[in-house]
């Protein structure tokens, strides 16, 4: 190479324009003489050459979109003759770089234009650098050359030193668009060129590395897919054979979601909507957690009992005969389940059985103590019914889910409760016991008692919708009965959905019934005795549920039967008693105790809590059904005490106002009933509720409080017999209270014999049993004062001014 530039003389040059092409120095091409600007240029070029000595020279111009480049390539003709399709052609070798100028005449009818060679000169030794570059450039075009299998080239490149020649060599890449050739074309400098054509190297092998790692993936992934489906078709086949072998059908594969679908017996709503899940279902592959979902779903629908029924029993004598030997008492329920059969009996007869997309379901609310049968009267109802039944338990449920369900998109998801009991029961028309549903809680998760709003009403269950299932589901036909203890536990919006029917608690007689004709049988068998091995008196039973257990229900009254066989199987085997046995009253002592319960009547006279004055009996209903609650008053000393009122008891906001409104109504009204009144100025009162763990609260005790502190006042004693239960006004009213029947009931099993209720209370004693009023008592008051000329005992000599102090 020259250590100097050389310098060129001006050329004048045919011009030979290359369409979408760009040749560079180096490089031989052939090129057609059928196009009409080639053969002219070779024609000048050889005309030209006639009076010049060596080769014809023409000048390589790239044009694009009819626009020349700036710069052209010198290039000779080195041969003239046919191409390898047979066409006329000529082969152009391209020497060097030239700068085009104006333009020319010349001979024949090509371009003639004036150019001028560009120096390519390098200095002589290569810098470090430049040697650097040059090793590179040779690094990459030998990797890529080796790719694409061009061995014969790589020694070609090899053998290049020339910067220039070494940088116009990436002509031949095909990799290159033709601006990036005109770019190495106009680029001038040999040191500059092979830095781009190393530059333009380096991107393409970095784009086909991506390229390669890219193809590579899709092949791999295609080649899965290939795998997995050649496998699942051996599978398939395999299975297939199988079935042949155990006489099976090919329509009993269970993944085969589709026929089942089409093959249930589906509402078309939801026929519909299966239909497309089972869609999502074939286009998903078995590895997608959506197709399991989707799977679970698919089989909860088709295991729901959507268009099955049971058929109701119509037989309405039947039906109560049945209720009467299940339980006793409890007829207001037995009366309800008997009119929604006969109603349900007449609509079935004319054709009436969906009335505006609804059918005839019923919604009971057993309201009631623990223990009187609101659980065990479901089965009888729905044995009554010829109906399935299945029980739900709510109490202590705090997430609206779990009688919503949950979303889909949660892990695990399940339909409700409500879905689940009928998915259980396998008919669209159970008796579905809510049991508890008093006890249902709410928190973060949602109040699941306002997800029983739309269960509930029967406007609105026909359309029942799941979280869980997304479908319509009709719930119209469905007997539901919810249980609970304490009805103001209950949201009213939801009460207002049900019809209430109470369970007050049972009488004595029917408690010996009871345990006669179902607990005694029940608990023989689980003690494995015969029932003619030990026989349990009436006068027993009856003692059992007066003096050992004093309830509302007979869950305590079962548990002492329990305990009373289990005592006599166990003395049995130890040989200390003989069978058959009778258990009589008085036999019962030796057996399980004492009694635990014994009536105030059947006290010694001293030891009653009414033998001092200031005590009064009053009643109060309770979560455990009625109960007799005492009043205590005393005055303090007015010299160590000081006045005011005192309550104790832990005793709600509304027996605290009761006990101000007695207090001020002796005080203003004292002088007429010819009570000590003075004493309650100077001195403090004190009323007392004993049991004072148990909260209290209610109007019902302003009699009862009113009684105790006019006895403490008089000196005189309250009646031993009498109860009491009403509120009253500052003006001495008795207003009236509820749950005159719990009271009533209560005020008979604590052996009371006299009961004050209000007057406007008088029409609640239809509610009470017979053998209970027969046996009580009532007087029904309206004023203050007829509730202290009954309850107070008469006056003695000196009576009105003996008023006790508190000790």
């Amino acid at each position: 190479m020259a250590a100097e530039s050389t310098a060129f003389t001006p050329l004048t040059l045919p011009v030979l324009p290359l369409d979408e092409e760009v040749v560079l120095p180096g490089m031989v091409v052939p090129l057609d003489l059928n196009d009409a600007d080639v053969r002219a240029a070779v024609e000048a070029a050889q005309a030209a050459a006639r009076s010049e000595p060596g080769k014809p020279r023409l000048l390589l111009v790239p044009r694009i979109d009819g626009v020349y480049a700036t710069t052209g390539v010198l290039g000779t003709v080195e041969q003239v003759g046919r191409l390898a399709d047979g066409d006329p052609g000529a082969l152009i070798r391209g020497r060097g770089r030239v700068q085009i100028g104006a333009g020319t005449t010349g001979p024949g009818a090509a371009l003639w234009v004036e150019g001028t060679r560009i120096d390519e000169t390098v200095p002589d030794p290569l810098p470090g650098s430049v040697t650097e570059l040059v090793k590179e450039y040779k690094a990459l075009a030998t990797s890529w050359l080796r790719k694409r299998g061009a061995w014969q080239v790589v020694d070609r490149v090899q053998a290049i030193d020339d910067v220039s020649a070494l940088a116009d060599n990436s002509g031949y890449s095909p990799y290159l668009t033709t601006e990036q050739k005109i770019e190495l074309l106009e680029t001038g400098d040999p040191v500059a060129r092979l830095k781009l054509a190393t530059q333009q190297l380096r991107d393409h092998l970095a784009e086909q590395d991506v390229a390669e790692t890219i193809a590579k993936d899709v092949q791999e992934g295609v080649d899965k897919q290939q795998r997995e489906f050649l496998l699942r078709r051996q599978l398939e086949a395999v299975r297939k054979e199988l079935r042949e072998i155990n006489g099976e059908q090919d329509g009993e594969e269970s993944d085969d979601y589709r026929t089942r679908v089409e093959a249930a017996d589906l509402p078309e709503n939801v026929r519909e909507a299966a239909l497309k899940e089972v869609d999502k279902l074939e286009r998903s592959s078995d590895q997608s957690p959506e197709g399991s979902w989707i799977r679970t779903w698919l089989d909860t629908v088709l295991e729901l009992p959507w268009n099955e029924r049971t058929e109701d029993a119509y037989d309405i004598k039947g039906a109560q005969r049945v209720l009467d030997a299940e339980h006793a008492g409890l007829e207001d329920v037995k009366e309800r389940i008997t009119e929604y059969l006969a109603v349900r009996k007449r609509r079935n007869d004319r054709g009436l059985g969906v009335v505006g997309g609804r059918r005839g379901g019923a919604v009971l609310a057993l309201v009631g103590p623990p223990g009187v049968g609101k659980t065990s009267l479901g089965e009888s109802v729905a044995h009554a019914m010829g109906r399935k039944f299945v029980r739900v338990a709510l109490g202590g449920v705090r997430d609206e889910a779990e009688i919503r369900g949950h979303r889909r998109t949660y892990v695990g998801a399940l339909p409700g409760r409500i879905v689940r009991a009928i998915k259980e029961a396998g008919s669209m028309n159970p008796v579905v016991l809510l049991d508890e549903i008093d006890k249902v809680g709410s928190d973060f998760r949602g109040d699941p008692a306002a997800a029983l709003l739309e269960v509930l009403d029967p406007a609105q269950n026909h359309t029942f919708r799941d979280h869980y299932l997304e479908v319509e589901l009709d719930l119209s036909d469905v007997v539901f009965l919810a249980t609970a203890n304490v009805l103001d536990a209950i949201p009213e919006a939801l009460l207002d959905r049900m019809e209430l029917v109470r369970l007050d608690g049972y009488t004595e007689d029917e408690k010996v019934v009871i345990a006669r004709d179902h607990l005694l049988p029940r608990q023989l068998e689980r003690a494995g005795l015969d029932k003619d091995e030990v026989t349990i008196d009436e006068s027993a039973l009856r003692k059992l549920a007066g003096e050992y257990t004093r309830e509302a229900g007979v869950r305590n009254l079962e548990r002492s039967v329990a305990r009373l066989l289990r005592k006599v199987a166990a003395e049995h085997e130890l040989g200390e008693r003989k069978l058959p046995f009778t258990v009589t009253d008085g036999e019962l002592r030796d057996l399980i105790g004492r009694p635990h319960h014994v009536p105030e009547s059947a006290q010694d006279p001293a030891e009653r809590r009414t033998a001092v004055p200031g005590v009064a009996t009053g009643l109060a209903v309770t979560g455990a059904g009625g109960d007799v609650l005492f009043v205590e008053a005393s005055l303090a000393d007015p010299e160590t005490g000081a006045a005011g009122l005192t309550l104790t008891g832990q005793l709600g906001d509304v027996m605290k106002e009761s006990a101000q409104i007695a207090l001020s109504f002796l005080r203003s009204r004292g002088a007429e009933l010819e009570l000590p009144v003075a004493d309650l100025k100077d001195r403090g009162v004190h009323i007392h509720f004993p049991a004072g763990a148990v909260p209290k609260d209610g109007p019902s005790a302003g009699i009862t409080m009113t009684t105790a502190l006019a006895s403490l006042l008089s000196g005189r004693l309250v009646r031993t017999d009498v109860a009491m239960t009403g509120e009253v006004s500052l003006t001495g009213r008795v207003l009236p209270i509820g749950g005159v029947k719990q009271k009533l009931l209560a005020a008979h099993r604590a052996g009371v014999t006299t009961v004050i209720i209000p007057k406007r209370n008088e029409a609640d004693l239809d509610d009470v049993p017979a053998e209970v009023l027969d046996k009580l008592d009532v007087h029904a008051v309206t004023d203050v004062r007829q509730v202290l000329e009954l309850a107070l005992s008469p006056a003695t000599n000196g009576a009105a001014s003996a008023v006790p102090v508190a000790a």
